[in-house]
């Protein structure tokens, strides 16, 4: 009996990295830098981004080790399965993974859109509103057909992308190096680093804005199961991209400081594009424009690669909707999840960009992060004899930093947006109940 169409392993650890920092650099920090130094209102802010990278890299040990002991598509979905049963609460927080995937993977996805969007007005400023926001919700579906092809193609895609990705950073960090100023990045404001809750506060805000633009060093772990090596590859793929996309942040808010005094950034919406116009005049800065086009494409043509291959793994499982489990009879490809997270996201454009970060940081940490991390604990003790390519470093400090700087996060800087988030677990357990309960799954299972 011939067999059908499969996942294939086409990645290596050059193209796995691409991806990771071609998904991490993307739009993100081009639009948040002003609310990341407005969030401590001064250039104390900057500790934002080595708590936000600490709680990265932590987390990304507990990817680390879980991605290469379980090279599946899907990630967490697997690995919440694993540690809390399969039969149990597994397949209820594994249900709820993929639940809420379907609302922040197109969150994700449109946050990038309209940013491209935003950015092109930038150079085309005769474009009318409804205009940005047609191109906003066009951009998905033109991604989707970029993405309508077999993996290894995409892989050659993403070095590619990633080149664009890197000169953008480059050409911020060179041009600002003869302009470093210590003074300018020492002028805090009276009182800056006095430790009340109003510190703290702030500290978590410019975390969060950091975590939203670190995010995506994962994103190699859904796509496992397409990866060469993956014991290898995953871990020094997530650990690789954590350690530079760091440093060219700090490099990056380094550099847009010493040109632009902190008080003017904080105003500023196109940062890049006044830093570069400031140096080197207006056309170098309509050309950093078309670069930051570049870079937005790259980065959210890599997320709806990823977060594509998660329903799929989830329903070829039998723990999500059927559809999903089909892969293209010739190309071989989640062509169905492709198409559905793309048209999603081309709604979700129609909203506001200003209101998403909380929203998915918040639905994310709540319903993925924290039981990932917790669950992580749980499989080191339940399965001894797993086989582990790669182990936590300094097991297990890593991951209770990792649970701390979470609910840190949800604790100082999520405000109303935790209630988004809890609504979308409440609505997510309620459809699971209602699906176990025609399927006499878990809790519903007869014993």
């Amino acid at each position: 009996m011939a067999e059908g169409p499969k996942l294939r392993r086409e990645l290596g650890l050059v193209q796995a990295t691409a991806l990771a920092i071609t998904d991490m650099v993307g739009i993100g920090p081009y639009i948040t830098i002003p609310l990341f130094l407005a969030a401590m209102g001064g250039p104390q802010a900057m500790l934002g981004w080595l708590v936000g990278a600490l709680i990265a890299f932590c987390d990304g040990l507990v990817w680390a080790e879980l991605g290469a002991a379980m090279p599946k598509a899907g990630g967490s979905y697997n690995y919440l399965r694993e540690a809390f049963g399969p039969a149990t609460a597994g397949r209820w927080l594994s249900f709820l993974m993929v639940w809420q995937i379907v609302f922040s993977a197109p969150l994700s996805v449109a946050s990038g859109s309209i940013g491209f969007a935003d950015y092109l007005h930038f150079i085309v400023p005769t474009l009318p509103p409804w205009g940005v926001h047609a191109v906003a919700a066009a951009f998905p579906l033109l991604l989707v057909v970029l993405l309508y092809r077999r993996i290894g193609a995409i892989g050659k895609i993403s070095v590619v992308l990633v080149g664009g990705v890197l000169l953008g950073c480059f050409w911020i960090i060179l041009s600002g190096a003869p302009h470093l100023s210590a003074a300018r990045l020492l002028d805090f404001p009276p009182n800056a680093f006095r430790m009340n809750w109003v510190f703290f506060a702030g500290l978590g805000h410019a975390t969060l804005y950091a975590l939203y633009d670190y995010f995506g060093y994962y994103n190699v772990c859904y796509l496992a199961e397409e990866i060469r090596d993956p014991g290898r590859v995953i871990p020094r793929a997530i650990m690789f991209s954590i350690i530079a996309v760091g440093c060219l942040y700090v490099l990056m808010t380094a550099s847009f400081m010493s040109v632009i005094p902190w008080r003017e950034l904080m105003n500023t919406k196109f940062v890049a594009s006044a830093f570069i116009a400031r140096l080197e005049g207006a056309t170098a800065g309509n050309l950093m424009t078309l670069l930051l086009l570049w870079i937005a494409f790259s980065s959210v043509f890599s997320l709806l690669l990823g977060y594509s291959r998660i329903p799929y793994a989830a329903a070829v499982d039998g723990n999500f909707f059927r559809p999903f489990a089909k892969l293209h009879p010739k190309k071989e490809f989640p062509h169905v999840s492709l198409i559905t997270l793309g048209v999603l996201a081309s709604f979700f454009t129609l909203g506001g960009l200003s209101a998403v970060i909380g929203s998915l940081i918040a639905t994310r940490v709540l319903i993925q992060y924290l039981p990932q991390t917790i669950g992580f604990f749980l499989l080191r003790r339940r399965s001894p004899e797993l086989a582990r390519p790669f182990r936590m470093w300094f097991y297990p400090l890593p991951g209770i930093i990792s649970i701390g700087g979470w609910i840190y996060v949800l604790v100082t800087a999520a405000g109303k947006s935790i209630v988004f988030a809890f609504a979308v677990l409440i609505v997510g357990t309620a459809a699971y109940l209602i699906r176990s309960r025609k399927r006499s799954e878990w809790p519903f299972a007869e014993k």
